[in-house]
């Protein structure tokens, strides 16, 4: 944590009760926030927190850093960073390497995975694919961890189909009958295919079992030393979150300034980063505050020891935290 924090966290109430426009640079608390690999439309409600002054009302000077997920939560569990974006399965992998790693605030209560296919595929459940030939990423991340999940909550095992390895290929694969079906984001893939004429049918595992999506994660020393930071830093960004399934094209214009190209894209594909966004808002599901339970953790643990990736039961309780959400209007 940085040598300012102590002396800015001081004044932290004071700078939330201000306009934006009144505190300077030099009164905010600066804050990396590392969320995901590249810029991208799903990042919007980062972008509009900025944008429209929340984190600044909040007294952060924030700034949107991007690295990959695992190293982030690395990062976070040794100190040198206060705040990341991870999914849920990150924190429990950071938990069983003893990183002291707490989830604060759902962004995303949809786990964002799922499997797609060519509708002349007839791919119509789970069930279906077996003997199929699924491409997938890799046998990593929270695609792999999300097609598992997929599997074992209709009784399937990897041995019932094959896998490929295909990197980030999707619609190639599919278009040129490579693989039978695909382990995809859904809110990305399946907007591309349909904005080239293909007709698709998506398995999302969220309509199967429920698990921990992308949220807010901090570390318990920053949580034990700096509590108002961390509501401070919540609040922010669930403001963010709702302003932008709230006022979508206006997200999207505020997205223009962050991700490469975006603003000077033809209209027909500006049209799909269009759809990407509207896909990732309705997996807010903002009714929720941001909370996350019991259960829901339950299931991600069980699909992790089931691919062995912990060396046993966590204790949950210490992985999440819902006591700094905002109250429920």
């Amino acid at each position: 944590m940085k040598h300012t924090l102590f002396i800015l966290l001081t004044s932290l109430l004071l700078l939330a009760a201000c306009s934006p426009a009144s505190q300077s640079s030099a009164d905010l608390i600066p804050i990396t926030l590392p969320s995901g690999y590249i810029p991208n439309v799903q990042f919007a409600p980062l972008y509009v927190a900025i944008e429209k002054g929340f984190y600044r009302a909040a007294g952060l000077d924030v700034t949107i850093d991007y690295n990959m997920e695992n190293d982030n939560v690395a990062l976070l569990g040794v100190g040198d960073l206060d705040f990341a974006i991870a999914s849920g399965e990150q924190v429990l992998l950071g938990q069983n390497q003893d990183l002291p790693v707490v989830y604060v605030l759902a962004w995303y209560q949809d786990y964002p995975v799922g499997v797609v296919s060519l509708a002349e595929q007839n791919i119509l459940t789970p069930a279906d694919l077996v003997g199929k030939q699924v491409g997938i990423p890799g046998l990593y991340g929270a695609s792999y961890i999300g097609f598992r999940a997929l599997l074992q909550a209709n009784g399937l095992q990897e041995s019932d189909l094959t896998l490929d390895s295909i990197g980030y290929t999707t619609v190639e694969a599919l278009v040129n009958h490579q693989d039978d079906a695909a382990v995809i984001y859904v809110s990305n893939e399946p907007i591309q295919l349909q904005a080239q004429g293909y007709a698709i049918n998506t398995l999302r595992t969220s309509d199967y079992t429920s698990l921990v999506g992308n949220g807010l994660i901090t570390n318990q020393q920053v949580i034990d030393q700096h509590p108002e930071l961390v509501r401070a830093m919540v609040s922010a960004t669930w403001q963010g979150i709702t302003y932008t399934q709230q006022h979508p094209d206006e997200a999207f214009e505020i997205c223009k300034q962050y991700v490469d190209n975006l603003a000077g894209l033809p209209p027909a594909e500006q049209a799909v980063q269009r759809q990407v966004l509207e896909s990732s808002i309705a997996l807010y599901h903002v009714e929720q505050n941001g909370a996350t339970d019991l259960a829901t953790w339950q299931n991600m643990q069980s699909i992790l020891l089931d691919m062995g990736l912990l060396k046993g039961e966590l204790d949950l309780s210490r992985v999440f935290s819902n006591a700094y959400l905002p109250q429920a209007d």
